[in-house]
């Protein structure tokens, strides 16, 4: 998935000649905290709200305000993982597209990042998740997609968390079916270590009677 695929064209830039009030009430209706200031099509930077709400003339425009610009932004063709990247290392609600010669295309807001997310890690899909964890050189996805398919199931995301000064990793699977006892089963004879389960309908221990026993006694 490229940048340019995750335009939104209903969020518009502002320009220098916009009002502090008139960036203030379009954050609001996107509920952003950065806007881009575009001048034509040549990208200027991204304004951020905190600094517009200190400004003690709403009506002011705001290219006549010594603000704080960010010139950050993509390139229309880099991979969202870097988008991803921007977003988190300068804690943005958007992020400018620029072609290469540094035209503006359009804005990715956090919104739209989000729903693509939850597109790839499959989390509108009905399923069972599984987290295990495993040491970093036992890392074999195929191994474990091999573990699942046996029981007639297929894994529709998954993805890799490590922990630093250390060589144990988890990896989360997302299942694309919730009765995950035999799956969980097959992980623990190949000596997965199972962390967490979700949605599943993992073996008794016995709780659910006991409980049951106990409410009916109590109903005498």
């Amino acid at each position: 998935m490229f940048a340019s695929e995750l335009i939104s064209n209903a969020i518009h830039p502002l320009h220098n000649a916009d009002t502090v009030q008139t960036a203030l009430d379009r954050l609001a209706e996107f509920k952003l905290y950065h806007l881009p200031i575009v001048n034509d099509s040549q990208f200027l930077g991204i304004i951020n709200e905190d600094e517009l709400q200190q400004v003690r003339h709403p009506e002011e425009a705001i290219g006549s305000l010594s603000l704080t610009i960010i010139n950050a932004f993509v390139y229309e063709d880099v991979h969202v993982y870097d988008v991803i990247k921007l977003f988190h290392q300068l804690h943005l609600s958007i992020v400018p597209v620029l072609d290469y010669k540094k035209n503006y295309l359009g804005v990715i807001s956090v919104h739209n990042l989000l729903d693509y997310t939850s597109e790839i890690y499959a989390v509108k899909e009905p399923g069972g998740i599984i987290v295990l964890e495993i040491n970093n050189r036992n890392n074999s996805l195929s191994h474990m997609a091999q573990i699942v398919e046996a029981d007639n199931a297929q894994i529709l995301s998954s993805y890799v968390q490590t922990f630093q000064d250390s060589t144990r990793i988890e990896v989360t699977l997302k299942i694309n079916k919730t009765e995950l006892s035999g799956i969980i089963s097959s992980f623990e004879r190949y000596d997965y270590q199972v962390k967490a389960v979700f949605n599943s309908t993992r073996a008794d221990d016995g709780t659910e009677d006991r409980y049951n026993s106990l409410m009916n006694y109590l109903n005498v």
